[in-house]
């Protein structure tokens, strides 16, 4: 399929070929029909991706300071490093979305399901069965359900099939065309301001800013019984104003908002204002607050200064509101993600119910967009459009149409011709089915012993693993991600031959003999099981898993007595062995190894001290979530037990816990960990969440024979009592990454012993269980 994307860094925007989507739990697969281009944001994120560094720096003070405090803690030429990355990621434009539903919640054809074997990457809980929901469950007082076939509204990007949560799209009725409900989106946001504003029937208000959001908020106010005075520079949108029955103000022809709001009220002022602008000065917000009378309320809708004046509210008593998109459940994920909604009776209007009554509203006559479409464009023709927009004030709504009518984005099946036959292009990029895509040539199977498959195209994977895995000389096959932008993205910055939403490629192409997973920790043990049983090496991101029964699965499917894999060509040239391997990196790390060299030879057991500064993240962050990340003591804090397993050579016998705060939480991130070692060796891990961000983030000491040993953050490493040894340090922090990566590839190549002896790997993961028990129940576990 094709989609719109925008480079934020060099500030080209392309037409892209992806693989579609798939509908994974409580989400909807819809192809579109029809897209609005939203010209004032959309325009906006074009014009900052076409800005220069000093430029994007001045819209975005605050990232700025984010990247200060990251230069501070980790460095300036890390930090620079992954600024440039991110800039780099391609951003989905687009959030106005009609179409037809194709799948909803799961279901599949008979086709679709004869295709594919059963589907093990579906949302499981903890017994390995897959969470089945009811998709079509009534919502408050909104659409009864969703089948296929269904006529929809979304937030979807501009793309040919989109796939977003149930609660973020729609039904639109019979009697509203595809155009028109491309506006609901737009019409959301617009009346989500305006219940915030609270109008009542009869009075006057302002709308500063007249782009499609202002139009429509015109329109609400109207619907809604008020008066309305129009404000903006442009005069063409004025006049569409007033075609709607507002009046207006041109600031352009030097109109004065302050003296229109007053000669319009008898000098009382406006009771309210709604603030659809984009701008960067502050004199909109004095402008509003003086236009307003004493007690009224000012809304901001869009973006605009907010140097405010305390004299401008603190005489008329003005109330000062920012409104949050489509309304209630935006940027909440367990209501976006989860399908949570909230109860009509506590929370009446949340986005999806704007939707509807958005919709509603255009089906009854009462809001009506048809004037505000300016230009129609095919979406082959996009480029044509944002060009359109950018350059032409006039531009106002801009619809897309896709297919000419037709059912859904047409594929071009050309893998059936041999390699020698394949134009350059479709040697580079070949539609292999709706669901992958070839991103790079072929290459010979013979050409490299390691053959790669990746689920997962997160932050993590492109900044850290890709690159390591780059320099180790494998070859790339397939990158697997759920929506396909940033697994496209990565597979061609990288190599990768096919970029697929189908995790089961991966398992199913003979060729692939490595899988590396870096998704969220939920996914972990079914990726590593269903990966092992097709007879592949892999490579997992901690945690390896998130509870005791996955753990038995994983060790089930495992098998590490030497078995034969279960795919006849395997490409081990020569292990029978299976790896499994876990990304605890930090004992590959050059301090790591000079401290064991030191220690070596030691008579006595360690004494480990383990300080790690973590950091906030927020509360509704996935990782504290229990059936997603398992909590930051299980998805981060493995890294440190196993650190202290790989100094000591010994396992984890006991493991006592004490968490900050008067009762337990999974969510915690601030605890102290006592593990007890066969050898005798004791280590305290200290993970704090609530330390300062110029405070080291990870310290190690070990104290052992009257000599101590000081590490600091993977740079340099102290030595106390020791003949010889002051200092060791390297030019960068090196937390092991690139070893590790290097070291489990030449394993897989040349064969022999698993890297980490998965008894270890074993005994870490049950420490981590076993230090959330402790802190729960307030007794030492051993194990």
């Amino acid at each position: 399929m094709k989609q719109i994307l925008q480079n934020l860094k060099t500030g080209k925007m392309e037409v892209a070929d992806l693989p579609c989507p798939q509908a994974g739990q409580g989400s909807v697969l819809i192809r579109t029909r029809a897209s609005l281009i939203s010209a004032g944001t959309e325009r906006m994120l074009v014009e900052f991706s076409k800005a220069n560094l000093i430029q994007k720096a001045r819209r975005q003070p605050e990232k700025v300071r984010q990247v200060l405090d990251k230069i501070r803690t980790d460095g300036l030429v890390p930090t620079l490093e992954a600024v440039f990355r991110k800039l780099d990621e391609p951003l989905p434009l687009g959030y106005c979305n009609v179409g037809r539903v194709t799948e909803v919640g799961g279901q599949r054809s008979e086709r679709q399901k004869s295709d594919v074997r059963c589907r093990k990457s579906e949302v499981r809980v903890d017994n390995h069965e897959p969470r089945t929901t009811n998709y079509l469950e009534d919502r408050g007082q909104g659409i009864e359900g969703l089948k296929v076939g269904d006529r929809v509204v979304s937030n979807g990007p501009h793309a040919e099939v989109v796939c977003v949560p149930r609660n973020l799209c729609a039904k639109i009725p019979d009697g509203v065309t595809d155009e028109q409900a491309a506006f609901t989106v737009l019409g959301s946001i617009a009346l989500q301001g305006m219940r915030l504003a609270a109008p009542t029937f009869g009075e006057k208000f302002m709308v500063f800013g007249m782009g499609l959001i202002g139009l429509l908020t015109v329109r609400l106010l109207q619907a809604n019984g008020c008066e309305v005075l129009a404000v903006d520079l442009n005069a063409e949108r004025l006049k569409l104003a007033e075609a709607f029955g507002a009046q207006t103000v041109n600031i352009s022809a030097g109109g004065d908002p302050v003296a229109g709001a007053m000669a319009g009220t008898g000098g009382k002022g406006v009771d309210g204002v709604l603030i659809t602008a984009s701008a960067r000065t502050d004199e909109i917000m004095h402008q509003a607050a003086e236009a307003c009378r004493k007690r009224g309320r000012i809304v901001l809708v869009g973006v605009v200064g907010l140097n405010l004046r305390r004299s401008d509210f603190y005489e008329k008593e003005i109330t000062f509101q920012v409104s949050c998109s489509y309304g209630p459940g935006r940027y909440d994920e367990k209501y976006e993600q989860d399908g949570q909604d909230y109860p009509i009776g506590y929370v009446r209007w949340t986005e999806q119910r704007n939707f509807e009554a958005v919709l509603g509203a255009l089906e009854a006559g009462r809001l009506r967009v048809d004037e505000m479409i300016t230009h129609r464009y095919p979406f082959e023709e996009a480029e044509k459009a944002y060009e359109k927009i950018q350059k032409d004030s006039s531009a106002l709504g801009v619809i897309l149409e896709y297919g000419g009518g037709k059912e859904g984005p047409q594929i071009t099946q050309i893998t059936q011709k041999g390699e020698d036959d394949l134009t350059a292009d479709e040697r580079r990029l070949t539609q292999i089915s709706e669901n992958t895509i070839r991103v790079h040539q072929r290459v010979s199977a013979a050409e490299s012993k390691v053959t790669i498959g990746l689920i997962g195209a997160g932050n993590f994977t492109g900044a850290v693993l890709l690159p390591a895995l780059k320099k180790t000389g494998v070859r790339f096959q397939a990158i697997a991600s759920s929506g396909g932008v940033t697994g496209t993205h990565l597979g061609k910055k990288f190599g990768f031959e096919e970029s697929t939403t189908d995790t089961e490629r991966i398992f199913e192409d003979k060729e692939i003999n490595t899988v590396f997973v870096t998704t969220r920790h939920n996914s972990h043990a079914r990726f590593v099981m269903e990966a092992l049983e097709a007879g592949k090496h892999v490579f997992v991101e901690k945690p390896l898993c998130m509870n005791e029964e996955e753990l038995e699965g994983i060790k089930t499917a495992y098998q590490p007595s030497g078995i034969r894999p279960q795919t006849s060509d395997f490409r081990s040239p020569t292990s029978d062995c299976r790896h499994l391997m876990v990304g605890y990196n930090r004992r590959f790390s050059p301090h790591t190894i000079k401290i064991k060299e030191l220690l070596a030879g030691r008579a006595e057991p360690l004494c480990m001290n383990m300080t790690v500064n973590a950091g906030i993240i927020p509360q509704d962050h996935w990782i504290h979530d229990p059936e997603v990340g398992g909590g930051r003591i299980v998805g981060e804090g493995c890294h440190f037990i196993d650190l202290m397993v790989s100094l000591t050579g010994s396992m984890v016998q006991s493991v006592s816990a004490c968490m900050a705060g008067d009762g337990f939480a999974v969510r915690t991130d601030k605890m102290s960990i006592v593990l007890g070692f066969a050898d005798g060796s004791v280590g305290t891990v200290n993970y704090f969440a609530n330390g300062s961000k110029s405070y080291p983030k990870e310290m190690l000491e070990v104290f052992s024979e009257g000599r101590v040993l000081r590490m600091e953050n993977f740079r340099i490493t102290l030595g106390y009592g020791f003949k010889g040894f002051k200092r060791f340090r390297t030019l960068r922090q090196d937390k092991g990454h690139n070893a590790e990566v290097a070291a489990f590839v030449e394993r897989i190549a040349a064969g022999g012993e698993a890297l980490i002896p998965f008894e270890q790997l074993e005994n870490v993961t049950r420490a981590g269980f076993a230090a959330v028990e402790s802190a729960r129940e307030r007794q030492t576990v051993i194990l």
